[in-house]
């Protein structure tokens, strides 16, 4: 059994704070993180172009990008993946475009993705049909997939390298947003839509539900699915941690971190030490409890060991 905790691990300054309530709220998690063998590593979105939990799912089914790419390129056949009418060749690119709400912000502009957006299939649907000649038209080939996402098969040599629209939702749209020549199509596109959608019914019904617009598209993906491996088996995710630790409440996180102890760490340990995952805003960390490394518990230090990679010097 894996276990995999998105936002299950602080920034280094808040991490050391933590660590008397983390024993505390959850002391079977505090256990397995005492007697386990680490395994860190980077996952920077600046780099990878995706959150280190979606890093850590493209890893496990195997994806490295090729050149020109990065790991958020993997996003597009990973979610294609999962809908039972996708048809994509294995050599194919796989290319998603996904519904978001985009407003003015202090640094350019900030996004929110679709899966904070409560998007139905009716509303999916009436989108879709009220952009499709305009992609046409612009050289794309639009074709609906999930709810909250489409697939489109792009013109000419534009392949821009793009990233996870959770990770854009967390810095900024112009940190992201592609500014080269080949890209202009696309810009030009996507303002359309929002105009388009301005005053869409959809979005009207959505005003009076109390609900923010869908406004905009974004575009990421455009790995093949040849490039990944099946998901692997025997994990369990749970994300409970994560809104909390995002928004930095710590309150919240360890009221969530109990539910998880109470509800999830306490039944399996009585079973068995589950293999862990906990991901964090840059780094991730894999954990194992290996048979023979039960005698290193009588070590000096050995059970304090953990604390260097859960709060390592800034």
């Amino acid at each position: 059994m894996r276990i995999v905790l998105p936002g299950a691990l602080p920034d280094p300054r808040e991490a050391r704070e933590l660590i008397p309530y983390l024993q505390k709220t959850a002391p079977t998690l505090f256990g397995w993180l005492e007697h386990a063998q680490a395994r860190i590593l980077d996952a920077d979105p600046a780099r990878t172009g995706c959150t280190p939990f979606e890093y850590w799912q493209l890893r496990a089914r195997g994806f490295e990008p090729e050149d020109g790419q990065n790991f958020a390129t993997g996003l597009g056949p990973m979610r294609a993946s999962a809908l039972q009418n996708a048809s994509v060749a294995p050599e194919d690119a796989v290319w998603l475009t996904e519904l978001v709400h985009v407003s003015p912000a202090r640094d350019g502009a900030a996004l929110l993705p679709a899966r904070e957006l409560t998007i139905t299939p009716e509303q999916s649907v009436a989108l879709f049909a009220s952009v499709r000649e305009s992609f046409a038209d612009a050289g794309f080939m639009l074709h609906e997939a999930g709810g909250d996402f489409w697939r489109v098969e792009l013109p000419g040599s534009f392949r821009p390298q793009c990233a996870s629209p959770v990770v854009v939702s967390l810095t900024s749209v112009n940190d992201w947003w592609p500014q080269d020549m080949n890209a202009r199509p696309w810009r030009k596109l996507v303002n359309e839509v929002q105009m388009l959608w301005f005053d869409h019914p959809v979005n009207q019904q959505r005003y009076q539900q109390g609900l923010l617009p869908v406004n905009s598209l974004w575009l990421y993906g455009g790995g093949r699915p040849e490039q990944l491996r099946s998901a692997p088996s025997d994990v369990q995710v749970h994300g409970t941690l994560l809104a909390a630790s995002v928004a930095q409440d710590w309150a919240g996180w360890l009221a969530a971190l109990g539910e998880l102890e109470a509800g999830v760490f306490q039944p399996l340990a009585r079973h068995e030490t589950p293999k862990l995952v906990l991901t964090g805003r840059t780094r991730l960390v894999e954990l194992e409890t290996a048979r023979w490394n039960k005698w290193k518990q009588w070590l000096p230090g050995s059970r304090e060991a953990w604390r260097k990679w859960w709060s390592p010097p800034n």
